[in-house]
């Protein structure tokens, strides 16, 4: 959240939608400076394959549902512009994360809607929704934040995880249905979108994220301190009503979240200054 960038760096490819094959190049695994634990072993019950050509299959539902309805940026859409940019500067950092990272097809897609909400499926499937960037006015450093919180939850399998688990009661294919809306679309703006959105990560999984992407976030050259200062931002908008925000009913926000945050930020803070350094 390693410098594994390509000696090649992959271009980035425009075709409707924008479509990253991640390249790495062989290297030595530079060691995490944040301890996250090992994934769940849950994980191992169901295949990460089906899971992320069932989220790739999702995702392009979506897309085409979004564009039919006039909500997916375009290409020449500025702020998509600065997504791209970002997130091509932090996706060469995934595969300490997770090795099949290496070949995921990452995309990026702006939903021109006002919800404050940004997800990535299995896969590296991200989509950001404008008002996250418009309401709460997000510097590149907070956009990295989030960006680097949503890969994290793909990197380090969480929906895999709880869907093994469940799937060990009998209840897994029910939970991949909810979580990646597997079925009925429903209407794009209310439904479909909400659903892929709506995963609801344990505590635990939350912690982990915002751990994982300060890091991924702190190589990619943004500043670890921008973890609290957009935590900050989502409470304040939340204006203290529960469920007022997509996001934070699936991201709770708090003083013990940031205070975590603040804790670790001088561990990642080296990465950050060597990578502001071109180091």
């Amino acid at each position: 959240m390693c410098y594994l960038c390509s000696s090649n760096k992959t271009a980035w490819k425009s075709r409707r939608a924008f479509v990253l094959a991640a390249g790495f190049a062989a290297a030595a695994p530079v060691m995490a400076q944040v301890d996250v634990g090992k994934s769940s072993t849950f994980r191992n019950l169901v295949s990460a394959e089906q899971i992320e050509t069932a989220s790739a299959q999702q995702y392009a539902q979506i897309l085409a549902q979004a564009r039919a309805k006039s909500l997916l940026a375009t290409d020449s859409n500025a702020q998509l512009q600065k997504l791209r940019a970002i997130a091509q500067r932090v996706i060469p950092h995934t595969g300490q994360w997770n090795d099949r990272a290496r070949q995921w097809r990452w995309e990026i897609n702006l939903f021109r809607d006002k919800q404050i909400n940004a997800f990535c499926m299995p896969g590296g499937k991200i989509a950001f929704f404008s008002g996250i960037l418009d309401q709460l006015q997000l510097s590149d450093d907070e956009v990295a934040m989030v960006m680097g919180h949503e890969m994290a939850h793909a990197l380090r399998e969480h929906a895999r995880a709880q869907i093994g688990k469940t799937q060990a009661t009998g209840l897994g294919l029910s939970l991949a249905a909810q979580m990646f809306g597997l079925g009925d679309m429903g209407n794009l703006g209310a439904r479909a979108l909400t659903q892929v959105a709506s995963r609801k990560f344990s505590r635990d999984d939350e912690a982990e994220a915002d751990l994982v992407g300060m890091e991924l976030a702190a190589r990619s050259g943004f500043s670890p301190q921008a973890g609290s200062s957009l935590w900050r931002k989502m409470a304040a908008a939340s204006g203290g009503k529960k469920g007022g925000l997509p996001f934070l009913s699936t991201h709770p926000s708090g003083p013990e979240r940031i205070r975590e945050l603040e804790a670790n930020a001088p561990k990642v803070q080296a990465l950050y200054e060597q990578a502001r350094k071109g180091g």
